[in-house]
């Protein structure tokens, strides 16, 4: 099931939405200037609609100034961060788990040591396979990841796309996009059993933690010849 989100404190959305206004602005050179529009522009109507028919629009332009500079806010900080994002390993995986939805993702089911690698995100669009690196090597992950995934997702639909700017790959700007145009074929139910199905096939055996216990340690003999 997706996790419960966390409340947030107003202080803490304040910090957030601070955060973000300094991020956009090192990143974007127009979010100043498109936020100072934002900002004068409904000011100045206000001003107007006050000297002409009274003090009841006031509270009005203001809150029709607010509403102007978050919509400048959201669309220059979505661009501002996908720039930023841009040629970033792992960016693809970082994005879907930002996204609002049912999306269980999962970075870097497959890799190389040169930082390519595979991400498998479940929704209600299906299974969808996202392969960030050199086109060449990141296809043959692809392939691979392609034909282990089809001997247990059934008939669920499997997507896949290379993140990147060359021809037949998805940019990443345009991935959020892409995946919320898909059909939603699934069902809530149907997403989690094939969560379950998949997490169990992609799960990795960790060592336990601790001192190994007697009965699962190596005979003394090859103990022993480890040790030469």
């Amino acid at each position: 099931m997706a996790k419960p989100q966390e409340k947030v404190s107003f202080g803490q959305r304040l910090k957030q939405i601070g955060m973000v206004f300094r991020f956009t602005a090192k990143q974007d050179r127009w979010f100043a200037p498109l936020t100072a529009a934002a900002v004068l522009i409904p000011l100045a109507l206000t001003v107007v609609a006050v000297l002409l028919w009274g003090w009841i629009w006031l509270p009005i332009g203001i809150l029709l100034t607010l509403l102007a500079v978050l919509i400048v806010l959201n669309l220059r900080s979505n661009k501002a961060m996908m720039n930023a994002a841009e040629g970033q390993p792992g960016a693809a995986a970082q994005i879907m788990e930002s996204m609002r939805g049912d999306w269980r993702v999962t970075p870097a089911v497959s890799s190389t040591t040169q930082m390519d690698m595979v991400h498998l995100v479940i929704g209600r669009p299906g299974v969808i396979l996202l392969a960030e690196g050199n086109p060449q090597r990141v296809r043959g992950l692809l392939g691979q990841e392609k034909r282990r995934l089809a001997k247990v997702i059934g008939s669920a639909p499997l997507h896949d796309y290379v993140i990147g700017q060359g021809e037949g790959e998805l940019p990443i700007r345009k991935l959020r996009m892409t995946l919320m145009r898909l059909p939603r074929t699934l069902a809530p139910k149907d997403v989690n059993a094939l969560d379950k199905r998949l997490k169990a096939l992609t799960a990795r055996p960790q060592m336990p933690k601790g001192a190994i216990p007697k009965n699962m340690r190596p005979p003394r003999a090859f103990r022993q010849s480890r040790g030469r």
